[in-house]
């Protein structure tokens, strides 16, 4: 655990949003990212915001790897074993967030003209999201516990939770609130 704070203040400094998702300028095209409309070459403004958001999720995801790394002390054999748990575990929690960047687009799109009709059912699927990741949670802790103790298996979590509530409480410093 001895680099966790740092490997936290580390992982904050990968988000360079420094205005509200609804105001992004967008970046030049990425070269990797294929230009989603008929044009070649020609992307929209979401468009390349998108591209620019699954390349920061990639590096976020990496970074997230490399600190679960770095704190989790596993042998070899655990390693071999826990890896392709965690790889699943990733890929699931990238569908919650999937869902999660959609419902912050459709918020930055109303953000201007929401209704309370709008507003309530957005709460409602952020709120059902968190649940959705607190249950995906406990359907992995047997999984994680098949493969590493579940001392270690509750260090992952402590570590994973940690750097969720870091990315949780970046996102929301760049959220405008609702209007009433």
């Amino acid at each position: 655990m001895r680099n966790l704070v740092f490997a936290l203040c580390l992982t904050s400094c990968l988000f360079t949003f420094n205005k509200p998702l609804a105001s992004q300028q967008p970046a030049a095209p990425s070269s990797q990212e294929p230009a989603a409309s008929g044009k070649q070459g020609t992307q929209t403004s979401d468009q390349t915001l998108d591209a620019n958001v699954k390349l920061l999720r990639a590096d976020v995801r990496s970074e997230k790897k490399q600190i679960v790394a770095a704190n989790l002390t596993l042998t070899d054999a655990e390693a071999t074993k826990f890896w392709p748990v965690y790889n699943r575990y990733i890929a699931d929690q990238t569908k919650l967030n999937d869902k999660r960047y959609a419902l912050i687009k459709e918020y930055a799109d109303k953000q201007q003209t929401m209704t309370d009709t709008e507003g309530d059912s957005l709460i409602k699927r952020w709120l059902t999201l968190d649940g959705d990741e607190s249950q995906l949670r406990l359907r992995y802790v047997p999984e994680f516990e098949k493969v590493i103790s579940p001392k270690k298996t509750a260090t992952f979590f402590q570590i994973d939770r940690r750097l969720g509530m870091l990315i949780d409480l970046h996102l929301a410093s760049q959220i405008p609130l609702v209007e009433p």
